[in-house]
């Protein structure tokens, strides 16, 4: 009889080697052209064990990501009260760097995750869809802002328009790291601290400059 400890595990690993396996193929041979059954076939799985861990391709491409978002959001959740809705934001992604690297290199090598990010900008179906999703977690975090102030989102823009700035420099910040050299998970958090460093510059009245 398996132990329902070990039968989870088991799970765990086939779905991760399915990430792994559509991930490298998805950016060696490009996302379209990849076919479903290679990956199950390289895996010696059936396509109904790929179909019983993931609704589509779109889905294992988005995996690694939705990792990241999911632990960023339950980072916020834990912030304290009385920070301020930028400052929770800050300290919530930084944490979440802090300790979502080795949870990522469980499924996938860092490079891999860089790459699979190129990927996903350079590819117009899946860029449509990381546009969509971004849009769909900005709203999803202005509601947490929202209700650790109190306020209506609908009523009140603050919440929106702080995420929204946030959320900006987030997409510059990964932009830049996937450019760089350095493409570990600590230049990533470096990166993401500095640039978030730059924003309340950014939104100043006027910018200090050297005449």
């Amino acid at each position: 009889m398996t132990l329902p400890g070990l039968r989870e595990r088991k799970k765990q690993r086939t779905r991760d080697a399915l990430t792994r396996v559509a991930l490298e193929l998805f950016t060696t041979q490009g996302y379209e052209r990849t076919t479903v059954d290679e990956i199950v076939d390289a895996v010696e799985v059936s396509q109904r064990t790929f179909f019983r861990y993931f609704s589509s391709k779109e889905e294992v491409a988005f995996t690694v990501q939705h990792m990241v978002e999911d632990r960023f959001v339950q980072a916020l959740g834990r912030r304290p009260a009385d920070e301020a809705p930028l400052d929770a934001m800050r300290n919530a992604v930084l944490s979440a760097w802090d300790t979502i690297g080795e949870a990522i290199v469980e499924v996938v090598p860092v490079e891999l995750y860089l790459r699979t990010y190129r990927m996903i900008e350079s590819t117009p179906a899946l860029l449509a869809v990381h546009l969509r999703r971004s849009t769909e977690m900005e709203e999803t975090i202005a509601r947490i802002i929202a209700a650790r102030e109190g306020l209506d989102v609908d009523a009140d823009p603050r919440p929106r328009i702080a995420v929204a700035a946030f959320s900006g420099v987030m997409r510059v910040t990964g932009q830049m790291w996937g450019r760089g050299t350095d493409q570990s998970l600590g230049a990533i958090r470096e990166l993401t601290e500095a640039y978030l460093d730059h924003l309340g510059p950014a939104l100043a009245p006027r910018w200090d400059r050297e005449r």
